[in-house]
């Protein structure tokens, strides 16, 4: 790691989404531009480019739009895979389309799952959005969508959850012995409290957010499974991206199946191969398209 790492911007004071502020650290910037699949040479040039325009009160929003840009001029499929926070952002206004991404997540990593059940626990009715069973195991999952990032899911959310749970376990989501409710998960595509996090930990909800846990956090998993959902495309317009949500075209895989599904936005012939060569850089592991 070259020295000058460990100096650029360290005294800069940044805007986080929630409105707080921190001291820059550069370390993270390079850790999310790694993860994307940025070579080293374009680590170091990026964060250069980066130090140079820091002043204090930048909000990490426009550090990311710039890092985005520089990105955005090398690579696509790494550009996307850098933008992939602000990709799940894009499946609303609504939380519906972030409830199928997570049903196809969780199908990517041997899950058969079910979305928006209506299900009677021992006192009161309850709606599920994502339901998921294999051999040994299942669980039920809330999704909590946010349209924009600063927004945490609290201890209330944690406290309802733990009360479901409580009125769910004798119910099964599906036929086998294994069937029972044996976890509860909330899902958020932005952050929970501190406060959320302890009560999780004291009362066995589980929680999955953008970087919770760590090491197995949604991010993380999503770039194991490679299950992209399609907003993360540079070659779509947020116009053709709602088009194709709105006919259930959820994850990039959907469109290297079935690329005729291209044909509900209308596009050249020259573009439709850039969106689906993009498409299948993303989702493609070891030689093979993820589902």
């Amino acid at each position: 790691m070259p020295r000058w790492w460990y100096h650029y911007g360290m005294s800069t004071l940044v805007t986080k989404a929630d409105g707080t502020q921190e001291p820059f650290k550069m370390e993270k910037l390079r850790r999310s531009l790694h993860r994307a699949g940025a070579t080293k040479d374009e680590i170091v040039d990026i964060c250069k480019k980066i130090e140079a325009d820091l002043h204090d009160g930048i909000t990490t929003q426009a550090i990311y739009r710039k890092a985005f840009e520089y990105l955005r001029a090398s690579e696509a499929p790494v550009a996307a895979r850098y933008s992939l926070r602000r990709a799940l952002f894009g499946l609303g206004p609504t939380g519906f389309p972030f409830e199928d991404y997570l049903a196809r997540l969780f199908a990517a990593e041997g899950y058969t799952t079910k979305v928006r059940l209506t299900m009677r626990g021992k006192c009161a009715t309850h709606e599920i959005d994502v339901a998921a069973y294999n051999d040994t195991d299942s669980f039920v999952a809330e999704a909590k969508f946010h349209a924009r990032p600063g927004i945490k899911s609290d201890l209330q959310v944690a406290l309802y959850s733990f009360a479901r749970l409580h009125d769910l376990r004798e119910q099964n989501i599906c036929t086998a012995d294994h069937c029972g409710i044996k976890r509860f998960m909330i899902v958020t595509n932005t952050k929970f409290t501190s406060a959320a996090r302890d009560y999780a930990e004291c009362s066995g909800v589980e929680l999955l957010s953008w970087d919770y846990p760590r090491e197995n956090s949604l991010h993380d998993r999503i770039q194991k499974a490679h299950i992209y959902p399609i907003t993360v495309l540079q070659s779509l317009s947020q116009a053709q991206q709602r088009t194709l949500i709105e006919r259930g075209v959820i994850v990039c895989s959907d469109l290297v199946e079935n690329p005729q599904l291209l044909r509900h936005i209308h596009v050249s012939q020259k573009k439709h191969e850039r969106i689906i060569n993009e498409a299948k850089h993303l989702c493609t592991h070891d030689g093979a398209v993820v589902h």
